[in-house]
């Protein structure tokens, strides 16, 4: 077992490139991480990691013992994936990544019935909006809200949700609501650092498309502190319905020019490319379709939390 956990926290390190960063996503200690690395190499008698004051860098050494490490922990997690394909019973550790706002509103509230239903499953789940390579960063499963053209991945649809222009009423009283796509040029935008759109955004109207250039007052990479900024009367946002529906239908926001739409995006779950996909990856995927069956930010109340399984 103390080999086991040696093995982890060092290829931990090296894949997280600090001991600060594996101690987190171990949940232990980083006096506990430092300490098994330091075990592992007396034990083995070789310097695996260089460690200086700036930086942290592998020795040849550590290169080639991380590569065996890493081939004997995933097989390690498929012998358990065997086990759940054996018996149909999901096995094992689950690691998923999903934006912050949707993680939080939507996920969230789904993960402990997951974990009722499957307990011998465990997970790890992180939030972040940048753009995460299922493959090279090791999830199982990644919740992305895009439309999808990456033929390389393998992945179900969700949901589906509109990007929405919208601001509060009182901000178009002091400074007037846009009649015309070009006259969101004038006005304070919050933008979203990751949008897909950029500062252009395209519209489809009944007149045909249009774009204009927006002039961002405020970039933030987090959907929820565009909201808030708009909520404090600052701006026009572009934001998910997800996001955004609560607002309209209490009347904090409003949507602007609302005969004006953007292209629907989808809400897809994404794994790698595999030919057998484990049991645990199966019902993970299986669940969330079921949760999504009807988006709640598509109902007039809450919910989404999928029925008891048969």
């Amino acid at each position: 077992m103390d080999r086991f956990r040696e093995m982890s926290c060092f290829v931990a390190v090296v894949e997280a490139g600090s001991f600060v960063a594996a101690a987190e996503q171990l949940r232990l200690s980083k006096a506990a991480v430092s300490r098994s690395v330091i075990d592992l190499e007396a034990r083995l008698g070789a310097r695996l990691l260089q460690r200086t004051t700036r930086r942290l860098s592998i020795t040849e050494a550590g290169r080639a013992y991380y590569g065996r490490c890493k081939q004997i922990l995933d097989e390690l997690e498929e012998a358990e994936s065997a086990v759940g394909e054996v018996t149909g019973h999901p096995v094992g550790a689950l690691r998923i990544n999903a934006p912050l706002s949707f993680g939080v509103l939507h996920l969230a509230p789904l993960w402990g019935p997951f974990m009722a239903r499957y307990p011998d499953v465990s997970l790890e789940v992180d939030l972040a909006d940048r753009l995460i390579d299922v493959v090279e960063e090791g999830y199982d499963a990644v919740i992305r809200i895009s439309r999808m053209q990456d033929s390389t991945l393998v992945y179900r649809r969700l949901a589906a949700t509109r990007v929405i222009a919208t601001a509060t009423p009182e901000y178009l009283v002091r400074h007037g609501t846009p009649r015309q796509v070009a006259e969101l040029a004038e006005h304070s935008v919050i933008a979203y650092s990751y949008s897909s759109v950029g500062d252009t955004w395209r519209f489809e109207t009944p007149d045909g498309p249009q774009e204009v250039q927006t002039r961002p007052r405020m970039r933030t990479n987090n959907g929820d502190t565009c909201r808030a900024v708009a909520l404090a009367h600052q701006g026009i946002v572009l934001q998910p319905d997800f996001l955004v529906g609560d607002d309209l239908a209490a009347g904090r926001l409003v949507e602007v020019l609302p005969d004006c739409r953007l292209p629907e995006i989808g809400v897809y779950v994404v794994y790698p490319s595999r030919r057998h996909l484990s049991v645990k990856v199966r019902v993970l995927v299986d669940f969330l379709v079921e949760a999504f069956a009807e988006p709640p930010w598509h109902r007039p109340t809450g919910g989404g939390v999928p029925a008891q399984g048969r």
